[in-house]
């Protein structure tokens, strides 16, 4: 029979988070059962609690940041055993048959991914991490290695590998000088993972208000992009620039600060569509692109990377009661740098 456990909902998309409990299926022969320690809170969270970007399911249960224990193992089991500390991050579960799935890449998993949380698995809507269990398949579990405390791995399942999988695909290394826009939640794992690739790290941030801290994470230069001078005087640097913010911006200033092949990355998604000049592209012949997250492979390389150079999102460990004001603070830029919930107060 499924097992009952307790998790914070929200009812509508102007509601709070209450207590409540929900219901995890039967371990299966190949699942997993995790005992929560610790959920993250993205800022995706928000936006589909709040139903900004439509199409949510509610009662929702959010968080695909989560960080715990194995409880128990499925009969056919063989990665994990009771007792392992692993991590489940932004899916559970893909087609597993198309050409992108089996190479590894299932984050573009053509028939889609099912999501950790507002997904559809069984027929019914998946619930997220902020919850003392879940079930998933040990194929979409991840291992978190000694090394890394729970609560600070736990952004890394969607902050850092959202990081990590661009930086490591356009070449972040020794003899690169990468931009990081943006020292939020996703851009202080940027620039931590970019820095111990070896790279050159700049912080390009609205201001200097953050500057101790970019410089203390692993940037050796700090940008306030607020100042027209900035533009002018870093034009044509940088190999490679991760915007990690989602706020509109003058991508044709941005795109002039890449030097010859140079790329300008979007991991932020914002509102209104994004504008560019074609001249800004041709010249130098730059790139614009995007990337998500990364598949399970790669999610893994991550946290065995992070673990080896020790590292971990800087964090804020608050309880359950503390959801709604959490999520104020994100959307205000007050938390340095990630909220995560500690499941045993929840």
């Amino acid at each position: 029979m499924p097992t009952t456990v307790t998790a914070r909902a929200t009812a509508s998309a102007g509601g709070s988070f209450e207590r409540t409990t929900i219901e995890r299926r039967d371990v299966r022969p190949h699942d997993v059962r995790i005992e929560i320690a610790y959920a993250g809170i993205c800022h995706s969270d928000i936006h589909t609690a709040r139903d900004e970007w439509g199409a949510a399911n509610y009662p929702l249960v959010p968080g695909h940041e989560i960080a715990g224990t194995v409880a128990e193992v499925g009969s056919e089991v063989t990665k994990y055993k009771v007792g392992d500390r692993v991590g489940v991050g932004c899916f559970v579960d893909s087609c597993r048959e198309c050409e992108n799935c089996k190479v590894g890449e299932e984050q573009y998993c053509l028939k889609g991914e099912t999501g950790t949380y507002g997904g559809m698995q069984d027929g019914k809507p998946t619930d997220g991490g902020y919850s003392e269990q879940i079930v998933v398949d040990e194929n979409y579990v991840l291992g978190i290695p000694e090394g890394i405390e729970l609560d600070a791995a736990a952004p890394l399942l969607c902050a850092g590998i959202t990081l990590y999988s661009p930086l490591k695909h356009w070449g972040a290394g020794p003899g690169k000088k990468v931009a990081i826009v943006g020292l939020g939640g996703l851009g202080h794992m940027g620039v931590k993972i970019a820095a111990a690739l070896g790279a050159e790290v700049t912080v390009l941030s609205q201001s200097l208000k953050k500057q101790e801290d970019g410089l203390r994470l692993g940037a050796q230069h700090y940008y306030a992009t607020s100042d027209p001078e900035t533009f002018e005087q870093l034009a044509g640097q940088f190999d490679l620039i991760v915007n990690t913010v989602s706020a509109t911006l003058d991508l044709d200033a941005y795109l002039g600060l890449l030097r010859v092949n140079g790329t300008l990355v979007e991991v932020g998604a914002p509102e209104e569509p994004m504008k560019e000049a074609a001249f800004s592209l041709i010249q130098n012949r730059r790139s614009l692109a995007g990337s998500k997250i990364g598949g399970i492979r790669e999610t893994q390389e991550m946290l065995d990377f992070c673990a080896e150079h020790g590292l971990g999102a800087e964090i804020e460990v608050i309880g359950g009661d503390q959801i709604d004001e959490a999520y104020e603070r994100v959307v205000a830029s007050d938390v340095r740098y990630r909220f995560v919930i500690d499941i045993a107060k929840l």
